[in-house]
């Protein structure tokens, strides 16, 4: 795929350029809006919150001052809502952000770009060329992302490609617990989604056949109807069921960052290693000419290791299974992928599964 006229300048390298763009690629609960506000309080950056969102496709000007963070979200308290950013590029009388199409919504997992790629490309690259042009860097936090990072690394080689990782085990409780407490059912249904509308991909196959992920029979006659389809599954779904499915997506992303991420931020490492926090912000300095602070972190493992109770449903004994095959999987494939200047996501997805059957054998 060739670069346009306006693609940005190149990559930022050991010679001491710096990245022109964040791309922070989350997945859901991970603390990745946490992250993002950290960038968003800096006054060099202009931080687009989930431009891949579905909700984008819907935004009016007048929705923008009501979308904040609910009691029950998780999110840290935001001076001005999620969306506020996107007011400059949007125009009355009309939905939407001008460019965005409904299809950029779900995540996609194939070797080569697909047919929605070069607009989603000619999208972000009008986010960043005007934001660069007002003086500003732009930071774009996604939820949506990981599966084709390589793909946007590949045409946006100038940014600095950000995962953000957390433990599988605490990003599936923060979702399953807003299930179980508040019948808010996305979070659970989200993998299911993204999963069965990639079913036909070779690496996906690949994980679900290694996980034993039961999907909803359905064929998916359409994205929106598929994503009913998940959600109605996911309010009855067996929890070990719903865990399998969650750590299989978590499986494919970080099998993508192996080949594509220039940083990792282990979000499980901010809140209790200051000096890992003070580091992060000086590689984000050194590399984007931005430093955000994450000194204020909270300790995200040892807030749900004192409360196991919380979460009903699901025996933590039944899903130690799936760490192993999940291991295994990534060893599989992480092996042609693993380049010298990435990170080594095997031993980093050893790391965070262990942490993960410490943090959930208690769970009844």
């Amino acid at each position: 795929m060739s670069m346009s006229a306006n693609s940005p300048l190149p990559l930022n390298d050991d010679a001491g350029h710096l990245s022109r763009g964040i791309f922070l690629h989350t997945g859901w609960r991970s603390a990745g809006t946490w992250v993002w506000s950290r960038f968003r309080a800096l006054d060099p950056v202009t931080a687009f919150y989930e431009p891949l969102s579905n909700v984008i496709g819907d935004l009016k000007l007048a929705d923008l001052a009501a979308l904040k963070p609910t009691f029950n979200s998780g999110h840290p308290a935001l001076n001005t809502p999620y969306f506020a950013e996107y007011r400059s590029f949007m125009r009355e009388g009309t939905r939407g952000v001008p460019g965005y199409r409904r299809r950029f919504s779900t995540d996609r997992f194939g070797d080569a770009p697909d047919a929605e790629f070069p607009a989603l490309h000619a999208y972000l690259q009008d986010l960043t060329a005007r934001t660069l042009a007002a003086g500003k860097m732009p930071v774009f936090k996604f939820c949506r992302s990981s599966g084709r990072l390589p793909w946007l690394k590949r045409v946006f080689p100038a940014a600095l490609h950000v995962a953000v990782v957390r433990n599988p085990a605490s990003q599936f409780a923060s979702g399953w617990l807003l299930q179980q407490e508040w019948r808010n059912a996305f979070f659970v249904a989200a993998p299911l989604r993204v999963l069965g509308l990639n079913r036909h991909e070779p690496i996906v196959k690949a994980v679900l056949e290694a996980c034993e992920v039961r999907l909803p029979e359905d064929a998916p006659p359409s994205d929106d109807a598929y994503a009913t389809i998940c959600e109605q599954y996911a309010r009855t779904i067996e929890g070990t069921q719903a865990y399998r499915a969650f750590i299989a997506l978590w499986a494919l992303c970080a099998l993508r960052m192996a080949n594509a991420a220039d940083i990792v931020l282990d979000i499980d490492r901010l809140g209790n290693e200051p000096a890992y926090a003070a580091e992060s912000a000086a590689q984000f300095a050194a590399r984007s000419g931005v430093a955000p602070r994450f000194d204020d972190a909270r300790d995200l493992v040892d807030e749900l290791k004192r409360t196991p109770s919380r979460i009903a449903g699901i025996d933590g004994w039944s899903v130690r299974a799936v760490h192993g095959a999940v291991q295994k999987f990534i060893d599989t494939h992480v092996a042609s992928s693993q380049t010298a200047q990435t990170p080594d996501v095997a031993a980093l997805v050893r790391e965070k599964l262990a942490l993960a059957a410490m943090i959930s054998e208690p769970w009844r």
